[in-house]
């Protein structure tokens, strides 16, 4: 199992002190879940923790991910699979870049074999003759999905929430590929709210929640709500405004957030508070899901100053 396999760091849940907080009438709390490790730290953690059991189960030494240039996803896989004692393959959307970038390296200097897949084909990445083509190449491995998530990997995530949560009311977490947020719905107790903020541009979200949920049998009633305002452009794009947010509020709280899924959902979150969306006397807990290994990659990128811890 994973979590025997990683030296793990115990998680915090963290009280944020600010006035406009406190101002509002609500209380303000943080799941660490960037403390839990290094490398495969946050949400990530979850999803691949029951995905590389299973893949030693299975009898295959190889486990092979697909992700971009800057993914938590394959650093996570890197490192978990070689504590794990097994295998990595990484394959990679885009062009192989003349220099790699700090993920990149971080993977390779934990056993990860990176390939390059050109775009068009890497949208084609789950279909047979893709994976079949795969297979010819590296033999037989064990696949996990780009982002890691399946049903293994919700189960892992439904973990994130423990006996220490229930006294809150909502629960808050970013969006990518709705692993993490699914994990939560199902978890969570009858009088909570799971709220997910979408770091992808687009309205389509709401479809592929449900979906997801539906697919996985989760039944979630009420119990969820998304935001897809707070992406700042895109997926992995972002504008002044959440720079200048992620730096003020590491000053004022020590916590450092990403550009990519926390600053946003972070941002999101204390934008709520401040227009009274959260009733006075709320317990609001935000998941902290990690991401900060991309932060060194993004200020050589843009030339900023963004801090990982």
């Amino acid at each position: 199992m994973l979590i025997s396999v990683l030296e793990t760091k115990n998680h915090i849940t963290q009280e944020v002190f600010l006035p406009e907080i406190k101002e509002m009438g609500v209380r303000l709390f943080v799941k660490r879940l960037d403390k839990i490790h290094p490398l495969a730290s946050g949400n990530k953690f979850y999803k691949l923790k029951y995905n590389l059991e299973a893949a030693k189960q299975s009898g295959n030494s190889t486990v092979l991910t697909f992700g971009g240039a800057f993914s938590n996803h394959i650093l996570a896989t890197a490192a978990s699979a070689e504590a794990a004692g097994l295998k990595s393959i990484g394959i990679i959307r885009g062009e192989c870049p003349a220099e790699p970038n700090p993920t990149l390296k971080q993977a390779r200097a934990n056993g990860m074999t990176l390939s390059f897949m050109d775009r068009t084909t890497y949208r084609k990445k789950h279909e047979k003759e893709i994976i079949d083509r795969l297979q010819e190449e590296f033999g037989n491995f064990y696949l996990i999905p780009e982002g890691g998530t399946n049903a293994l990997a919700i189960k892992g995530t439904a973990e994130i929430l423990t006996d220490e949560d229930q006294t809150m009311d909502f629960i808050c977490c970013s969006i990518g590929t709705g692993g993490t947020i699914a994990g939560l719905i199902k978890s969570a107790m009858p009088h909570q709210k799971v709220l997910g903020f979408s770091a992808l541009k687009g309205e389509f979200i709401h479809q592929e929640i449900a979906n997801l949920l539906q697919a996985h049998e989760i039944p979630s009633q009420n119990q969820y709500a998304l935001f897809s305002t707070y992406h700042f452009g895109g997926y992995a794009k972002h504008k002044p405004e959440l720079i200048a947010f992620i730096k003020k509020f590491k000053q004022a709280t020590g916590i450092p957030l990403d550009p990519v899924y926390t600053g946003k959902l972070f941002y999101g979150v204390m934008d709520n508070i401040k227009s009274s969306f959260f009733p006075p006397g709320s317990h609001i807990l935000l998941i902290h899901s990690g991401g900060l290994q991309g932060i060194q990659g993004f200020n050589q990128r843009f030339g900023e100053t963004l801090e990982t811890e």
